[in-house]
């Protein structure tokens, strides 16, 4: 029924496809517009007005690796890197 559409941002101005599973989501949300910014551009118009995350530097209490997190570390609380903060949740 949808076939893919090749749509121009009108932000930046490059194309973008529009695929036919994006055309049959709107139709069963009652969009009746076509996006008009592609995916990269509806993405930085979306984060605009948010601040940009402070990040602070840490060691990892697990491997000892130097890392961001994205509050202030505290001496009493250990700090872990990303691989094994998910290394750990999934051995719970």
């Amino acid at each position: 029924m949808y076939e893919d559409k090749t749509l121009v941002c009108k932000e930046c101005g490059n194309e973008f496809i529009f695929t036919a599973g994006e055309q049959e989501f709107y139709a069963e949300k009652g969009f009746v517009n076509e996006p008009q910014r592609c995916k990269a551009c509806r993405d930085a118009r979306k984060n605009a007005g948010r601040p940009e995350r402070e990040m602070h530097d840490a060691v990892c209490a697990n491997c000892g690796k130097d890392c961001k997190v994205p509050f202030q570390p505290r001496e009493d609380r250990p700090v872990y890197c990303s691989e094994c903060f998910a290394n750990m949740k999934g051995e719970n």
